[in-house]
C-alpha cells in the first residue's frame, strides 16, 4: 500500500500553516488530503451538540467512531465541511473549537477511535496528511515527514488575520494567550505529544511566503 500511495506527513503547532500548505502541496501533486485536525475538532463539536462532556471517555470515543462527517470543497477551493448535514466550516475554525480538539486529543481511547479512520484516507495517488502526530503515529512510514511551525507571535497574527477574514471577533491577546496554551497541552500530554518526528525536516515559515513554503515542500517530494 505504501508504495501505490505515497504519504506526504505535514505536522506542526497550532497556526503554522500547515494546513494552507497542506491543501496547496495536495492540490499541486493531485494527492488526497486528510485534515486530522479537524476530525478532532469536529468530536470536541459533536460531543458538545449530544451532551457528552470533555471528561467523558467512553462518551468521547464513542462519539469519534460515529462522526457522521463529510469533507467538500467550495468554489474557489476552500475548505467545506460537513456534520450531521450542517456546513460547520467556520464552526470548526474558532478557538473555542480548537481548544476542545486540543482537550479531546489528549486522551487516548479518542485517538485509538480515530487511529484507522484516518489511515483510511491513504490510498492512490497519493496522501497530504496534515496534523500534529502524522509522521510519528498515523503515518511512520511516510515518504516525506516535515514539521512546520513558526514563531508563536506570527502564528497569532495568522490565526488572528484568518479568524477575521472569516468574520470572527477575535483579539489578538487572547489568541495569542489560546495558542501558548494549546502549545502547552499538545507538547505535554502523555499520549502522541506534539514533535518532529526523528526523520522529519524541519521548516520555519516565519517570514516566508505560502508560496515560497508550498515550493520547498514541492522540492523536497520532487526529490524522492
Amino acid at each position: 500500500m505504501a508504495e501505490k500511495a505515497p504519504v506526504i506527513a505535514i505536522d506542526g503547532p497550532s497556526g503554522s500553516g500547515k494546513g494552507t500548505i497542506a491543501r496547496r502541496v495536495a492540490e499541486a501533486l493531485g494527492y488526497h488530503l486528510l485534515d486530522s485536525g479537524a476530525l478532532y475538532r469536529l468530536t470536541a463539536l459533536s460531543a458538545a451538540r449530544h451532551g457528552v462532556a470533555l471528561d467523558d471517555a467512553d462518551g468521547l470515543a464513542e462519539v469519534a467512531r460515529m462522526l457522521d462527517v463529510r469533507f467538500d470543497s467550495d468554489e474557489a477551493g476552500g475548505e467545506r465541511i460537513w456534520l450531521e448535514g450542517d456546513d460547520v466550516s467556520v464552526e470548526i475554525r474558532t478557538e473555542k473549537a480548537g481548544a476542545g480538539a486540543s482537550t479531546v486529543a489528549a486522551i487516548p481511547a479518542v485517538r485509538e477511535a480515530l487511529l484507522e479512520r484516518q489511515r483510511a484516507f491513504q490510498r492512490p495517488p497519493g496522501l497530504v496528511a496534515d496534523g500534529r502526530d502524522m509522521g510519528t503515529q498515523v503515518f511512520p512510514s511516510a515518504a516525506v515527514k516535515i514539521f512546520l511551525t513558526a514563531s508563536a507571535e506570527e502564528r497569532a497574527r495568522r490565526r488572528h488575520k484568518q479568524l477575521k477574514d472569516k468574520g470572527l471577533d477575535v483579539s489578538l491577546a487572547a489568541l495569542s494567550r489560546d495558542i501558548e496554551d494549546r502549545d502547552r497541552r499538545d507538547t505535554e500530554r502523555s499520549v502522541a505529544p506534539l514533535r518532529p518526528a526523528e526523520d522529519a525536516r524541519i521548516l520555519d515559515s516565519s517570514g516566508q511566503s505560502i508560496e515560497a513554503v508550498t515550493q520547498t515542500v514541492l522540492d523536497w517530494v520532487a526529490e524522492l
